[in-house]
């Protein structure tokens, strides 16, 4: 054998495994592929009923909020016109209220400087009083006149 079939047999050798490696390799990878594929339709499988439920979920809060907005409006809208109705009442009647209070108040006070005046004009001209001893009646003790200042 001279050095070039050597070379030869040395290069066809390394050839064999360098095919045999990659060969290995290959079904391995078709093995991985495989299993790959087959994951992927599972995921897909599950995956296509929850996407579609939570596509409806989210329609559904969709159509709650547009719901809650229209009630925020509406709610507004109460708000808004109840204090219009406020502000109108307020005006409206406000004013004669307070107007009817003071006199009312105005009223109260003059009776009850009328209702004093009388107490004190009543209790000032006290009637004359008698005491009694047994026996004999004594004429009331005489006080000096007050003076009245009108």
């Amino acid at each position: 054998m001279s050095g070039g079939e050597v070379a030869g047999i040395l290069v066809a050798v390394f050839w064999a495994i360098l095919v045999s490696f990659l060969a290995v390799a290959l079904v391995r990878l078709a093995q991985t592929l495989k299993a790959t594929t087959k994951l992927v339709a599972d995921v897909t499988e599950q995956a296509v009923p929850l996407l579609a439920d939570a596509s409806a979920t989210v329609r559904s809060a969709q159509s709650q909020l547009d719901r809650v907005d229209a009630i925020a409006s509406d709610v507004q809208e109460v708000t808004s016109n109840a204090s219009a109705l406020s502000t109108t009442v307020a005006a409206t009647f406000g004013g004669p209220l307070v107007k009817v209070a003071a006199f009312g108040y105005g009223v109260r006070q003059a009776i009850s400087r009328r209702t004093r005046d009388e107490d004190d004009r009543r209790t000032t001209a006290k009637p004359s009083r008698r005491t009694v001893i047994v026996g004999r009646a004594v004429p009331p003790a005489r006080r000096a006149r007050r003076r009245r200042k009108d």
